[in-house]
């Protein structure tokens, strides 16, 4: 049954989008004003795959925290015994968010005209990606489509708590260092010059310390626009230059060999390739395809093109430990627990084992970087403001000694 986009009036002349289901425009309409709805605008909802109409994939996108509500919630109505095109009615019904229902019912559009779930969800990449279809489609071809379902939410919401703890444990630093970037500016432009003006009058040569502050203010109160304009080109000309593939791997190499950087980027790496590699095991996917959409959870393509290789030599019939073994890009800990999974056959346990220990020590260490970076932000904010507090009552000491 297609979905329609609507713009209505409600009873207290409230403007109202939303989407409904209907089999014709002229029954989406009677079924609004069933609602109390007097539909103003009514046009074929468009569809978000992928595709001839969409080459870009600008449908309508979830964020996290709804794609876990979304595919909880669908688990929960399919363990309920509902068929699945009921369950995604459900879906759509209880439905506050526009983008939610009309994705809950595009999908089931596809789902009644024979395709499967992980077919209906293609059309929204953006909100699942590839790990997210294959896990499904493996979960409805073992038949255990709920509980996947299930685990799959738990997965997302872990990793949404990981995301927010990053973002949390971030903010105090970035909110230092702009307010660093702000003061110094802004005494810079606005205070050195208006002090500076009582030196006009001296005959002695200002110090050193003090012509490099008064050119510093000048030319931040004359280029500093045009400063701020080159960094932002600067940054926008550095992500064009990084989706290139030979400039990328050049960058996910130097990363990987910075200090306290690295071990960050192995551990997230580590953690998202085991935990996805879990889930798919756990659903029924072969070894081989397992690995190969893992991979694609990889950010680093450095790591990625190891595990690729990998991949190839369990493919030729060695061990998954013995595989990882030789990926630079992973953490010995992993190949170890995978090990240990493969001789006790409880490989998916061992995986999900390892990804939280690799979780906790990006966690470790993301707390030491920021322990680190704060008071070294608070040190440098002081320090820009004592050169320039000395630079100025250097020249106050001297015309005091001569008065």
């Amino acid at each position: 049954m297609p979905a329609y986009d609507y713009l209505a009036l409600d009873a207290a002349g409230t403007r109202k989008r939303g989407v409904t289901e209907a089999d014709t425009e002229q029954q989406a309409r009677q079924r609004l004003r069933e609602q109390g709805l007097v539909p103003l605008e009514i046009r074929a909802a468009r569809r978000g795959a992928v595709g001839r109409s969409s080459p870009g994939g600008r449908g309508p996108r979830l964020g996290g925290d709804q794609v876990v509500l979304f595919t909880r919630l669908l688990g929960t109505l399919l363990n309920s015994g509902l068929p699945l095109d009921d369950a995604l009615t459900g879906l759509a019904k209880q439905a506050t968010d526009a983008n939610f229902k009309r994705i809950a019912l595009e999908v089931r559009a596809r789902v009644l005209e024979g395709q499967g779930l992980a077919a209906g969800l293609e059309q929204f990449p953006r909100t699942f990606p590839a790990v997210y279809r294959a896990t499904v489609a493996a979960g409805a071809q073992t038949r255990y489509l709920p509980q996947v379902l299930a685990r799959l939410a738990e997965f997302l919401e872990e990793r949404q708590v990981m995301r927010q703890r990053m973002r949390l444990a971030l903010i105090y630093p970035a909110v230092l260092s702009i307010v660093a970037i702000a003061v110094v500016t802004g005494l810079l432009a606005f205070v050195v010059p208006e002090v500076v003006k009582v030196f006009d009058q001296m005959e002695r040569a200002l110090p050193p310390i003090t012509q490099a502050l008064i050119a510093t203010a000048d030319f931040v109160r004359a280029y500093g626009l045009f400063v701020f304009a080159a960094v932002l080109a600067l940054g926008y000309a550095l992500r064009l230059l990084l989706r290139r593939p030979r400039i990328r791997l050049a960058a996910d190499r130097l990363l990987l060999g910075l200090p306290l950087v690295g071990a960050m980027v192995r551990d997230a790496d580590a953690a998202r390739f085991a935990r996805t590699l879990s889930i798919l095991l756990g659903s029924g996917l072969s070894m081989i395809e397992a690995l190969r959409i893992a991979a694609a959870a990889v950010t680093n393509r450095v790591t990625r093109a190891a595990v690729d290789g990998a991949i190839e030599r369990v493919r030729e019939g060695a061990a998954l430990s013995q595989g990882l073994a030789r990926v630079d890009g992973f953490p010995p800990l992993l190949a170890h627990l995978v090990a240990n999974g493969e001789q006790s056959g409880e490989l998916p346990r061992m995986l999900d084992s390892s990804a939280e220990a690799h979780e906790r020590g990006m966690q470790a260490r993301l707390a030491v970087a920021m322990g680190l970076a704060e008071p070294l932000l608070i040190l440098l904010m002081g320090a820009l403001v004592l050169v320039i507090v000395i630079a100025i009552l250097l020249p106050i000491f001297d015309m005091n000694r001569l008065g």
